[in-house]
C-alpha cells in the first residue's frame, strides 16, 4: 500500500464532499428561495444527481479498478443498463424498508423515494462505479476480510456510516421539539448525507492510521 494511493482517495473523497457543499449554495443563484430546509426535494434531487454525476466522473478519471482488457461497445452498454436496474431496484427496496419502518405509506410517497434515491445515490451508486453490477463482489466486499484494495475498504466505511446517519436522522423525528427540520424525512436524509460525508473524510485516515496492519488478497 503505497501512500500516494491513499492521498489519491482523499483527493477523490474531498471532491465529493466538496459536490455536496455546491449543491447547497449553487442553487441558490439560480432558483429564487432556495434553501435545504424550505425546498428539501428540490435540494434532494440536485445533491443526488450533483453526487452520481461527480462519481462516475471520478472513478472514470482515477480507475481504481482498470482492467487491462478493452470491452466491446455492446458490453459496456449492457454494463450500463444493468447499473441503471440495480439502482432503481436499490431505490424500491429502500423505499419499501422505510414504510416498513413507519413511513407514511401513501400521503407522503414522494418524499419517501427522494430518501430512497438520495441513500441509493451515498450506499449503491459507489458500490456500482468501484464493483460494477456484481453481487458477488458486492457480498465479497462487505463480508469479513473480503476486501481486496483501499477503495473497498472505504467503501465498506462510507456505506455504514450513510446508514448509520440515517438511522440517526429518525431519532429527533417524534420528539415534541417543533423544529421545522423535524417534517420527514428531512432529519433522515440530512443524517444520511453528515454520514455519507463523515465516512468520505474520515476513512482515508483510517486507511492511513491502520496502514500497517491492512493487508490485501491482492497484495
Amino acid at each position: 500500500m503505497k501512500d500516494t494511493d491513499i492521498k489519491r482517495l482523499l483527493y477523490v473523497h474531498l471532491l465529493c464532499v466538496f459536490s455536496i457543499i455546491l449543491s447547497i449554495f449553487i442553487p441558490s443563484f439560480f432558483l429564487e428561495n432556495f434553501s435545504v430546509l424550505e425546498t428539501h426535494l428540490t435540494w434532494l434531487c440536485i445533491c443526488s444527481v450533483s453526487v452520481t454525476a461527480v462519481n462516475l466522473v471520478l472513478y472514470l478519471v482515477v480507475k481504481p479498478n482498470a482492467s487491462s482488457k478493452r470491452s466491446a461497445l455492446s458490453y459496456k452498454v449492457t454494463r450500463f443498463l444493468k447499473c441503471c436496474v440495480y439502482f432503481l431496484m436499490s431505490c424500491f427496496s429502500f423505499h419499501v424498508i422505510f414504510v416498513l419502518y413507519g413511513a407514511p405509506l401513501i400521503e407522503l410517497a414522494l418524499e419517501t423515494f427522494l430518501l430512497a434515491v438520495t441513500l441509493s445515490t451515498f450506499t449503491t451508486v459507489p458500490c456500482l462505479c468501484l464493483l460494477g453490477p456484481n453481487f458477488k463482489a458486492w457480498l465479497r466486499v462487505f463480508s469479513r476480510n473480503g476486501v481486496t484494495s483501499i477503495w473497498e475498504n472505504s467503501l465498506q466505511i462510507t456505506t455504514v456510516s450513510s446508514f448509520v446517519g440515517t438511522w440517526l436522522g429518525a431519532f429527533p423525528i417524534p420528539l415534541d421539539w417543533g423544529r421545522p427540520w423535524q417534517e420527514w424525512p428531512i432529519s433522515c436524509t440530512l443524517g444520511a448525507t453528515f454520514g455519507y460525508m463523515a465516512g468520505l473524510v474520515t476513512s482515508p485516515l483510517w486507511i492511513y492510521w491502520n496502514r500497517k496492519k491492512l493487508t490485501y488478497k491482492n497484495n
